[in-house]
């Protein structure tokens, strides 16, 4: 056996010699965490939980409001194209008449309703021309655009006898503004008004503002009418 002092006399190990060493009383090779080091590390841990929890959070709610954001357009898109569909379809048709004249009412339009005929597609109903009623129902931020239909003959509505409550096309709205547009004295296009007045024919373009309840405002729909200035044979409008 071999024995090895350091340079101040201490006895550091022994060598046997069949190879096999044995510890001495020398200082120990491992080494313990002191208590600041715990607390620096725990301190470090809960920093970075903190943090991965708030990244967490934000990119939960980026996409809360994404998928938010793309429902509203998409239902902005539908009503939308609901809308420019049906009114773009209106005919020339009769469905009321005015007492004192006789004259046949083929378009009532109103700052929030506005009544026009058009055919009617099957997956909505029987089909043939139709009267629809689009308005704004209710007051507050409880409201909504809703529309209804009733069959038309003989230049007369014809209810049902159980007629279908107006389906609704967009809840909470604030507001809506249904705008109309001919031609004026000069056969020019004329300025918007909140009232068609020539309820005799169509106007030319249908301009409406939907306003959310929560203030966010839709797109300006315009919807040009293709039958406008036609009567029910074909021909032109005196």
């Amino acid at each position: 056996m071999r024995a090895r002092a350091s340079g101040g006399g201490r006895f550091i190990h022994a060598s046997r010699a069949d190879g096999i060493i044995a510890a001495g009383p020398g200082r120990s090779a491992q080494r313990g965490f002191t208590l600041l080091e715990i607390l620096l590390a725990t301190a470090l841990l809960a920093a970075g939980l903190a943090l991965a929890f708030a990244t967490l959070r934000a990119a939960t709610a980026t996409a809360q409001r994404g998928e938010a954001l793309s429902q509203r357009s998409e239902r902005v898109r539908a009503v939308e194209g609901f809308l420019r569909r049906r009114i773009a379809s209106a005919l020339p048709v009769g469905f009321a008449t005015k007492p004192d004249t006789g004259e046949q009412i083929r378009f009532i339009g109103e700052p929030e309703r506005m009544r026009f005929v058009a055919d009617l597609p099957d997956y909505l109903g029987r089909g043939g021309p139709h009267l629809h009623d689009v308005q704004l129902l209710g007051d507050g931020d409880r409201a909504r655009l809703a529309v209804s239909f009733t069959m038309v003959a003989g230049a007369q509505p014809q209810p049902e006898r159980r007629p279908r409550p107006p389906e609704t096309l967009a809840r909470e709205i604030a507001q809506v503004r249904f705008r109309y547009r001919g031609l004026d004295a000069d056969h020019q296009l004329g300025e918007w008004q909140d009232a068609w007045e020539a309820q005799a024919q169509l106007p030319l373009q249908v301009s409406i503002e939907i306003l959310d309840a929560d203030g966010t405002r839709w797109p300006t729909l315009v919807v040009a009418l293709p039958q406008a200035g036609l009567d029910a044979g074909g021909g032109l409008f005196q």
